[in-house]
């Protein structure tokens, strides 16, 4: 049988992950100096580490390809899926936002408002739970660009401490809903490597409970 296989999430939610796994005791040296390899062995070969892009560590773990993964729960609510989220691993804490340009007021009159967002799944569901009809843009970039072109009269993305949407001339108007680190687990894999994959969850949420 191949090792456990876990699928992490490139950049600050890998760092944090590599952090959580090593305080649990595991040996993740080979992640530390990782060069351009992809896939590595973690605690002398027990599990298996995939470094991917978000959208990817779902695709991989409802695919079976990996059996968990460690994703924000961002990219869980845009893309949907079929697994198991079955930890908050309590880091990588940002929020959803709705965000306009500083002074407007987003919700006077009855036009349909221009939203836009990375995150066009979410945002319509946001509105669709407000009874509001929105047109939505999909941005790939910097989404606080939108409303300052005229292309949209407000953004809904993903805001930490808010400093990008000031030095653009948008403010909060209202929070979506919180953001954090997730761990996912393949369906099939809960039940064949069961004891295997709850003790790493019983370890995780020992340490996250701390």
């Amino acid at each position: 049988m191949r090792p456990l296989r876990i699928a992490l999430t490139k950049g600050r939610l890998e760092e944090k992950t590599i952090e959580m796994l090593s305080s649990l005791g595991y040996d993740c040296t080979s992640l530390e100096q990782k060069g351009r390899r992809l896939i590595f062995p973690i605690d002398g070969g027990k599990i298996e580490a995939v470094l991917a892009k978000a959208a990817d560590v779902v695709t991989y773990v409802e695919n079976g390809v990996c059996d968990l993964g460690v994703v924000g729960k961002d990219t869980i609510m845009e893309m949907g899926g079929t697994f198991y989220e079955v930890a908050d691993l309590g880091f990588g804490r940002c929020r959803f936002a709705l965000a306009a340009p500083k002074g407007t007021d987003f919700y006077a009159g009855y036009h349909t408002r221009r939203i836009a967002s990375k995150y066009v799944n979410v945002t319509r569901s946001w509105f669709g739970k407000k009874n509001m009809d929105v047109d939505v843009v999909k941005i790939e970039g910097s989404v606080e660009l939108a409303p300052v072109l005229g292309l949209a009269d407000a953004i809904v993305d993903i805001v930490e401490t808010g400093t990008t949407l000031k030095e653009n001339g948008l403010e909060i108007v209202e929070e979506v809903c919180p953001v954090s680190a997730r761990l996912i687990v393949n369906i099939a894999s809960m039940k064949l490597r069961k004891a295997e994959i709850d003790g790493l969850i019983r370890q995780i949420e020992e340490k996250t409970a701390r």
